[in-house]
């Protein structure tokens, strides 16, 4: 039995827009961990730090570096059209430690 065209990833597979989702998607990720690290930021700098404090924030700011980086990759990846490169599981193991790890330290800061 033959695929028709269009369907089961085939020559002819047209992604219609989970292409552009999954890019929207990666930029709502990216825009959430930009706010979490500026108010880790804000924490720190309100009033007195200990250095615990400081290194959560510093910690934050390199996390969403990190992340920042795996979702640029991943959005030109997505760019590049259909003969793209998949998204391996080592960098989505390190963009789920960088988004847990940047919760966690923000959430530190906050308590």
């Amino acid at each position: 039995m033959s695929v028709p065209a269009g369907r089961g990833g085939g020559p002819g597979r047209d992604p219609g827009l989970q292409p552009e989702r999954t890019r929207l998607a990666w930029r709502r990720t990216t825009l959430s961990g930009t706010v979490a690290a500026v108010l880790a930021v804000k924490t720190v700098l309100h009033g007195g730090a200990s250095a615990s404090q400081i290194v959560a924030g510093a910690l934050c700011c390199g996390l969403w570096l990190g992340f920042l980086a795996l979702a640029h990759r991943r959005i030109r990846a997505l760019a590049a059209g259909p003969g793209r490169v998949p998204f391996t599981p080592r960098h989505a193991a390190a963009a789920a430690l960088c988004t847990v790890t940047l919760a966690v330290c923000g959430a530190a800061l906050v308590l």
